[in-house]
């Protein structure tokens, strides 16, 4: 028996799983370098003179450029406004994308067949295109260079609907029935039942609408003019073009940008990666 087990396990072996493993390493190690070395630049001290590449992960090292930075700009500012942004867009976006897919998978009306075809619609047209319009919209409704421009522009998420609108179909319409003669209302159907089986979707368009905003340049670059309404892709250029002559400062503050999310990446790896599996999105 137990010579079939270990025949059976042979077979089943990959071949090409040490070059796969070896691979996967080097690749690891290609993304990971820029990572690495701007962690070892932001605590490099700013009158170091490079002469070797190697001397940029050699000491001496020093946290001082932290406490310059805090000092000299408002990266914490702009880390609590991209924060701020970018939570309130995903709670947004949540709330809307699962009410509109609720009604357009469960709730029968004139025209939703249509109506889904327009969010597919949607999809097809790149962000740059809206941007024009966008922009006068919102100029013409008193509300550029505010967290109102900055959030709700960015709240209409027609793959956040697709992705809801299939996943309720899946829920069972006897079930549906079932807690409608109970006297299950709409709203109690999709809170009590549809929204809680819905979690691993709503987990992913959660993960990317914010990682979405969070790396948005465009469209805090057109609506935001006050400097106290910069979020980090806005900040962030503006503070390193009074540093363009040295490495240290410009590295320590995407140093700090950096570090939440890859904290937060490392936190909730395990739900990304499944978002990422779940919603088929790629890259």
């Amino acid at each position: 028996m137990s010579q079939t087990k270990n025949t059976l396990l042979q077979r089943n072996r990959d071949p090409y799983l040490r070059i796969k493993i070896l691979i996967g390493v080097i690749l690891a190690g290609v993304f990971l370098f820029p990572i690495i070395w701007m962690l070892f630049v932001s605590v490099k001290p700013q009158d170091m003179s490079i002469t070797a590449p190697l001397n940029w992960f050699t000491p001496p090292y020093t946290l001082s450029n932290y406490a310059s930075v805090m000092g000299e700009s408002d990266v914490l500012l702009w880390l609590f406004n991209s924060a701020f942004v970018g939570f309130a867009t995903t709670v947004i976006t949540l709330i809307v994308t699962s009410l509109a897919a609720f009604a357009i998978s469960k709730i029968k009306f004139r025209y939703r067949r249509a109506i889904f075809l327009f969010f597919l619609a949607g999809m097809m047209v790149p962000g740059e295109a809206t941007i024009i319009p966008l922009f006068e919209i919102v100029k013409s409704m008193n509300l550029l260079d505010s967290y109102t421009a900055l959030i709700l522009p960015m709240t209409a998420s027609p793959i956040g609907v697709i992705i809801l609108k299939s996943f309720f179909d899946g829920v069972p319409d006897e079930l549906m029935e079932s807690a409608k003669i109970d006297g299950c209302s709409h709203w109690r159907l999709y809170w009590n039942i549809v929204l809680p089986l819905a979690k691993p979707a709503m987990a992913a368009i959660a993960i990317f609408t914010f990682i979405g905003s969070w790396n948005n340049f465009l469209w805090p670059f057109l609506a935001i003019v006050s400097e106290e309404l910069y979020t980090l892709p806005i900040g962030i250029p503006s503070f390193n073009s009074t540093y363009s002559t040295t490495y240290m400062l410009p590295m320590t503050v995407n140093a700090i940008a950096s570090l939440p999310v890859i904290i937060a990446f490392l936190i909730f790896e395990k739900q990304i990666v499944k978002g990422v599996s779940f919603t088929g999105i790629k890259g």
